[in-house]
C-alpha cells in the first residue's frame, strides 16, 4: 500500500477518495493525526499530516516513530513525503519542485530509532543511500511523464526548528553541501528504512534561505502561503502520476 505524509501546505490530500479513517495506537504514543484511508486513481492510499489536520504540531514535536510504525501497521510498504523547504542552491528558486538523493542530519534530541527501550531488538541498517532508489525513479519519471519541472538531485539539510536558521548557519550548509534545508526529513527516512518501507519524499521550494538572493535580509513569510499554494496542485498531479 501506498501512502503519503503531508507537511506545510499539504495538510490534507484534495484527490483523495476517502473511503474512513483510522486512529491507530502505536507503543511509541499517538500519530500526529488519524489516517485517512482512500484512492487516487483507483489505488488506494493512506494519507497522513505529519503536522496535524489543524497544523499545530511543530517539527521537533513530531511523534516521527507513531508515525512511521503506524502505518507499517496498516500495510504500507511505500511512503512518499512531501515537505517544503528552503533553497540554498541559486538555480533552486521559489516554487520549484525537488527529489531530494541525500540527507545531512543535523537533528538533535529526537527519538531516532525502534532499537531502544526495553525488548528492543538491534537492528543496524545500511543508510549509504537514504532514499528508495526505485520509488525516487518512479517519481522523476512520472514528473516527464505529466511534463512537471522537478530537480532530480538534492542534499536535503535538516535542521532541529521550529525557529529558521541564522545567514551563517545556511553558510555553513553550503560549505558541508547541502541543497535545500527543512526540518522534518529525519528521523523519518531512517525509520522507514528500519521498518523495510521504501521511502521517497519530494520537496516544495517556499523560499530562498536566509541571507540568499530575496531572502538576504530575511524571510518574507506572507510570500509563502501563496507558494506553497500555486505549487501543491502539481504536486497531486505528481502523486497521481506516481501511483
Amino acid at each position: 500500500m501506498f501512502a503519503v505524509i503531508g507537511g506545510s501546505g499539504l495538510s490534507q490530500l484534495e484527490n483523495l477518495e476517502v473511503t474512513h479513517r483510522e486512529i491507530v495506537r502505536t507503543p511509541y504514543g499517538d500519530p500526529s493525526s488519524a489516517l485517512l484511508f482512500g484512492r487516487i486513481s483507483e489505488r488506494p492510499v493512506v494519507f497522513l499530516a505529519r503536522h496535524g489536520h489543524a497544523h499545530t504540531v511543530p517539527p521537533h514535536e513530531v511523534n516521527y516513530r507513531a508515525n512511521i510504525w503506524a502505518l507499517s501497521q496498516v500495510g504500507v510498504t511505500e511512503i512518499l513525503s512531501v515537505a517544503s523547504v528552503g533553497s540554498i542552491r541559486a538555480d533552486l528558486a521559489p516554487g520549484d519542485l525537488v527529489v531530494p538523493h541525500q540527507i545531512i542530519d543535523y537533528t538533535w534530541g529526537r527519538k531516532s530509532t525502534y532499537s531502544e527501550g526495553p525488548g528492543a531488538v538491534l537492528k543496524h541498517v545500511d543508510f549509504t543511500e537514504p532514499y528508495d532508489g526505485k520509488l525516487r525513479a518512479r517519481l522523476i519519471n512520472a514528473a516527464k511523464s505529466a511534463g512537471l519541472s522537478v530537480s532530480d538531485s538534492a542534499v536535503y539539510a535538516v535542521m532541529q526548528g521550529p525557529r529558521l536558521e541564522t545567514a551563517a548557519e545556511i553558510d555553513r550548509l553550503e560549505k558541508d553541501g547541502a541543497d535545500v534545508v527543512g526540518m522534518t526529513g529525519m528521523p523519518e527516512a531512517v525509520l522507514a528504512r528500519e521498518l523495510d518501507i521504501a521511502y521517497a519524499a519530494i520537496n516544495v521550494v517556499a523560499n530562498y534561505a536566509a541571507g540568499r538572493a530575496e531572502s538576504r535580509d530575511g524571510i518574507r513569510f506572507e510570500l509563502t502561503p501563496d507558494v506553497l499554494r500555486k505549487s501543491m496542485a502539481r504536486i497531486l498531479t505528481l502523486i497521481e502520476k506516481t501511483l
